[in-house]
C-alpha cells in the first residue's frame, strides 16, 4: 500500500479510541477523512470539530460520493465491526482497498523508528508515558495513543514522523502485523480467550511478537516473563530497576538503576506500583534510544496521566471519587494496590461495571476475588460490547461468588442515590463498558455535597 496515492480514508468504527487517533492522523497529514460510528460520543464530536465527517447509520447512501472512489479511497475498519455491516459489505464486494486499523497502522510505522508497547495491562498508560518523554526531549515523532492523554487532551501526539510509538495490541493478533525497531512486554496475563481458546496460546502468541522485532531492534521485558530481553522492575535485580522509592505527598520519588549506572531523583505523580512499573520501561526504552536522564527526569515528572486511568475526579480531605478503565482482575488488584497505599486509613467502596460476557465466564473466580477485597461493592449488568448474552453468566452469577458481605447489584439509574447512602470516603469507578458515561453526573452530584 502506498499510502500517497490515497487521497480519501473512510473509518467504519471512527469513534474507537485507536481509531479515532489513526483518523486525527490523516487529517494532519493533509487526507480528506471521514467514517461510520453507531452513536455519538464525545470523541466523535471531537473529530467533527477538526473536520471529520461522521455519521451514525450504517447506509451507504449516506456517505459522500468522493469516499465512493475505489482508486483514491482506503477503508479502515475496527474487528469489533460485524461482518455483516451493510458499508463494509459495499466495500469489499466493490474492490476497494479495506484493511484493519492494525494493518494500516503497521503501514504507517513500517518506514520510521518504531516503539512498540505490548502486554495484556499497561499498554495505554506505558505508551503515553513514553510518547510524553519522546515529545519532552524534542524527538520527531508520532505517538498512537490508546487513551486521552491528560496532558495533551488527545489519544494522538504529533511532533515529527521520523519515529513512531504505537500499541501493540494483542487482540485478534493484530500485533503480528507491526516491525518495531524496540518493543516492551508488560505482561502475559490470560485474556481475551474467546480469541485464543486458552493462556499457552495467548503466551505462544506474545512469543510469535517478540520474533517481529527488527534484526537489530530491542525487546524489553518485564522481570519474570518467560522472554530473554532487557528486563525492568522495581527494586529488583533488573537491568532498569527502580530504587529507593519513597512516596512524597502521594507521588514517588525513586531512582532508576541502568547498565551504565545509578540515575538519581525521579519523581512519578501515578498512584500504584504498576504505574511505577510502566514508568520504569518507558524510561528504560527512552534511555536506550539515546535521550539524557536528566531531560527524562524532568519529563516524567510533568506527566499527568490517562484519562480513566485512576484518574481523580474529586480530591478533598474528606472524599476522593477516582475513575479507572480496569476490566480484569489484575487490573482490578492493581486499583486496589494504589487506593489502599495512598489510603490506607479509609473506608473504600467500589463500582464495578464487567465488560463482556465472555471475560466475566472465564474469569470469573478472579473477578470475586478481586472485588472481594474492597469494603463495599455495587455490582452493574454486564456491558456486552461486541458479543451476545451467554445463558448463565450475569452479574447475579458474579455477585454471588464475592465473599463481601457488603455487596449489591444494582442498575445505572440507581447509582448516585446507592452511593449517597455509603459512608465510604473513597469511591471508584472501575469498567471498560459505558459507565465511563456515569462519571460527569457522580462529579457532578458529590462536588455540590462536598
Amino acid at each position: 500500500m502506498n499510502l500517497n496515492t490515497i487521497h480519501n480514508v473512510y473509518f467504519i468504527g471512527i469513534g474507537g479510541i485507536g481509531m479515532s487517533a489513526l483518523a486525527r492522523y490523516f487529517v494532519a497529514n493533509g487526507k480528506q477523512v471521514a467514517g461510520y460510528d453507531k452513536t455519538p460520543t464525545e470523541i466523535t464530536k471531537a473529530l467533527q470539530e477538526i473536520g471529520v465527517t461522521i455519521h451514525f447509520n450504517d447506509t451507504v447512501s449516506e456517505i459522500d460520493s468522493k469516499y465512493l472512489n475505489s482508486e483514491s479511497t482506503l477503508i479502515v475498519y475496527t474487528p469489533a465491526i460485524p461482518k455483516s455491516h451493510s458499508e463494509l459489505s459495499y466495500f469489499i464486494s466493490n474492490d476497494f482497498q479495506v484493511l484493519k486499523r492494525s494493518a494500516v497502522l503497521g503501514e504507517v510505522t513500517r518506514q520510521t523508528t518504531c516503539l512498540a508497547v505490548a502486554g495484556t495491562h499497561g499498554k495505554t498508560t506505558t505508551t503515553s508515558i513514553l510518547g510524553h518523554l519522546l515529545n519532552e526531549c524534542n524527538v520527531p515523532m508520532t505517538a498512537f495513543l490508546g487513551g486521552i492523554s491528560e496532558n495533551y487532551n488527545s489519544n494522538l501526539i504529533l511532533n515529527g514522523t521520523e519515529v513512531t510509538v504505537v500499541e501493540a495490541d494483542e487482540f485478534d493478533r493484530s500485533f503480528l502485523t507491526l516491525s518495531p525497531d524496540f518493543a516492551c512486554i508488560t505482561s502475559m496475563d490470560a485474556d481475551h480467550l474467546d480469541i485464543y481458546g486458552d493462556a499457552d496460546e495467548l503466551v505462544k502468541t506474545f512469543k510469535d511478537f517478540s520474533e517481529c522485532i527488527k534484526p537489530s531492534g530491542k525487546l524489553f521485558v518485564r522481570n519474570g516473563l518467560p522472554l530473554d530481553g532487557i528486563t525492568y522492575g522495581i527494586e529488583d535485580d533488573s537491568d532498569y530497576s527502580a530504587q529507593n522509592v519513597k512516596i512524597e505527598n502521594g507521588s514517588y520519588v525513586f531512582d532508576v538503576q541502568t547498565p551504565n549506572g545509578l540515575y538519581k531523583d525521579f519523581k512519578f505523580n501515578l498512584p500504584g506500583r504498576h504505574n511505577l512499573s510502566n514508568a520504569i520501561i518507558a524510561l528504560a526504552m527512552s534511555v536506550e534510544y539515546g535521550l539524557p536522564h536528566h531531560q527524562l527526569a524532568k519529563g516524567l515528572a510533568s506527566y499527568k496521566g490517562v484519562k480513566r486511568r485512576f484518574t481523580y475526579q474529586i480530591k478533598t480531605d474528606d472524599f476522593v471519587f477516582i475513575d479507572d478503565y480496569a476490566h480484569h482482575p489484575e487490573e482490578i488488584n492493581a486499583v486496589h494496590q494504589a487506593v489502599r497505599e495512598m489510603y490506607p486509613n479509609k473506608k473504600v467502596l467500589a463500582v464495578f461495571q464487567p465488560h463482556l460476557f465472555t471475560r466475566t465466564r472465564d474469569f470469573v473466580d478472579g473477578f470475586a476475588e478481586s472485588l472481594s477485597q474492597f469494603d463495599e461493592l455495587l455490582l452493574l449488568d454486564i456491558y456486552p460490547a461486541r458479543e451476545l448474552p451467554i445463558e448463565g453468566v450475569t452479574s447475579k452469577w458474579l455477585l454471588n461468588k464475592i465473599e463481601n458481605s457488603n455487596k449489591k447489584l444494582i442498575q445505572r439509574s440507581e447509582l448516585i442515590t446507592e452511593i449517597e447512602k455509603s459512608d465510604a470516603e473513597v469511591v471508584l469507578t472501575i469498567g471498560a463498558g459505558d459507565i465511563g458515561e456515569e462519571v460527569k453526573y457522580i462529579k457532578e452530584a458529590f462536588s455540590i455535597a462536598n
